[in-house]
């Protein structure tokens, strides 16, 4: 697993109301299903959990999405991620993703999304 996607869900966990790190591996819970998910301290996954990027990357070119942006510097904001499981991800991905920020229901699903990740965040200052 390349070094930049570590430090990623790193981040994405630590700042993660939910996330619990016990014994050197942090418990957390998938954004959509809230299947149990875990990842060592050193960013690694033990249950394939994955880094979701809660407004997908492709949607940060498109002027459609500027409303959902607002002031995120980029994809890989740790505002913009969290944990998912691989199913989860992927059926977002499929479906939402990649119809993209001028499909209504697809809009809805990323706001929804977004609120349930701010409702869990924790800025970096208070980990």
């Amino acid at each position: 697993m390349r070094s930049t996607l570590r430090k990623l869900l790193i981040a994405a966990v630590q700042t993660d109301t939910v996330a619990k790190l016990v014994d050197g591996t942090w418990r957390t819970r998938c954004l959509h299903c809230r299947s149990a998910l875990y990842i060592s301290d050193e960013g690694v996954t033990s249950n394939g959990a994955t880094l979701e990027h809660i407004i997908p990357q492709s949607w940060f070119e498109k002027r459609a999405a500027a409303d959902l942006i607002g002031d995120l510097t980029g994809p890989d904001d740790v505002r913009n991620l969290a944990l998912a499981c691989p199913r989860c991800n992927q059926g977002k991905g499929l479906n939402h993703d990649k119809a993209g920020p001028s499909n209504q229901r697809a809009r809805e699903v990323v706001q929804s999304l977004f609120a349930k990740r701010q409702a869990r965040y924790n800025t970096p200052d208070a980990v």
